[in-house]
């Protein structure tokens, strides 16, 4: 979804922030943007794969002012992982039970 041609369309010195999947991104051309100074920061809590390897361009001395990568942290909070646990406890119960899963991808 974002490549050179979706970053080329946004304001010149635009912020971009990914928090949903690192896939909807071409890393590279993102890298490509940042160093163009076209997209002024990012922040991104996704990449692909994760974690990154270590000499991965983003970690990169003249990246450092550009780029901030989290450890995918998007959803660490205790509500959340608690929602989390509670989902997987009751996909858990109705797989056991022979029910439909309540919580389901398909």
């Amino acid at each position: 979804m974002f490549n050179a041609a979706t970053f080329a369309k946004m304001k010149r010195g635009s912020i971009f922030i990914n928090c949903a999947r690192g896939g909807i991104v071409v890393q590279d051309d993102l890298t490509a943007a940042l160093k163009s100074g076209h997209i002024r920061r990012a922040g991104v809590d996704v990449t692909s794969p994760e974690p990154l390897p270590a000499d991965h361009p983003w970690f990169s001395e003249d990246m450092r002012d550009k780029i901030v990568v989290l450890p995918h942290i998007g959803s660490a909070t205790y509500p959340t992982r608690n929602l989390m646990c509670s989902i997987a406890v009751d996909n858990a119960l109705a797989g056991l039970s022979d029910l439909p899963l309540r919580h389901s991808v398909c």
